[in-house]
């Protein structure tokens, strides 16, 4: 049986990815600690328990989480002459961060990891939900 063949558990890729992320995590820089949702408020602050809103009813609502590496805008000619082995200059220069967007809004920064040939992103930079919420308006 091969590896694609093989059943998927969970456990074991979830610990394959912990795994490979503390691996990867040799740089000092300070952690960001993400106050639990239940303990925020509209603005990002902690408050009382005892007024906080049932968070529990939206945190099973499905979100669009993308990577952007790059962009570039093109003329429709020079997209309908693109073809295999064709090369895009984008924005951004090697080695510069990715754009983490949820529903089209960005919420962090991240470079890319690969783990058991699967790409993934390790956040490296977190926008603060103050920023974020500012962003919105």
């Amino acid at each position: 049986m091969s590896d694609s063949d093989k059943p998927v558990d969970d456990d074991a890729l979830a610990d394959e990815w912990a795994a490979a992320l503390a691996e990867q995590d040799s740089t000092d820089e300070d952690e960001v600690q993400a106050a639990p949702l239940e303990n925020l408020s509209d603005h990002g602050t902690p408050f009382a328990a005892e007024n906080s809103p049932n968070m529990e009813v939206i945190l099973d609502i499905p979100v669009t989480l993308s990577m952007e590496v790059g962009s570039t805008n093109i003329s429709i000619r020079n997209l309908l002459q693109l073809n295999q082995g064709s090369v895009i200059e984008l924005d951004r220069l090697a080695g510069e961060p990715l754009d983490v967007l949820v529903n089209g809004t960005l919420i962090a920064h991240g470079e890319v990891v690969v783990v058991n040939e699967k790409f993934g992103i390790r956040l490296t930079d977190v926008i603060s939900p103050t920023e974020r919420i500012r962003k919105l308006g």
